[in-house]
């Protein structure tokens, strides 16, 4: 996936009381910026209450998806920082401050941004986007990263 070619988006700062709030309020970007449809918010929610915490990939970090069937409308990557770190249930990476939501429209695009984002995490994008001041350095970030992935 190139930065170009999909929508990016970041928000910092964001208030989560619990996992389902961070879910949704990770979900609901991508809603706004036009790559996924209304309903993706709660499909992301539904997968985590079918699956448990298994988006919790490491310390501190959740990948945030569901499948493109339900509601994504293009390749889009967004990620939210919150105020506070939420409880996930994970039972070693727990508590969660930051959130990759993505979205495709069809199962290629899932498995190629898949993809990008687990080179981009493994060449230090999480700490990159934790470090970064606000959300268009977060935005930059992010599009730095997935347009070499």
């Amino acid at each position: 996936m190139t930065a170009a070619g999909g929508i990016l988006t970041a928000a910092a700062g964001v208030a989560a009381g619990d996992w389902r709030e961070a879910v949704r309020a990770a979900a609901a970007a991508l809603v706004a910026a036009g790559a996924a449809g209304e309903g993706y918010p709660e499909a992301c929610v539904r997968v985590v209450e079918a699956n448990g915490p298994y988006i919790v990939l490491t310390k501190g970090l959740a990948l945030v998806h569901a499948r493109p069937e339900d509601g994504g409308l293009a390749v889009g990557v967004g990620v939210t920082r919150l105020a506070e770190p939420v409880e996930f249930g994970h039972p070693e990476n727990d508590p969660v401050d930051l959130l990759l939501a993505f979205c495709t429209p069809d199962p290629d695009a899932h498995v190629g941004t898949l993809a990008a984002l687990a080179r981009a995490l493994s060449a230090g994008l999480a700490d990159r986007l934790r470090a970064a001041p606000g959300q268009e350095d977060m935005t930059h970030a992010l599009k730095e990263a997935l347009s070499d992935a």
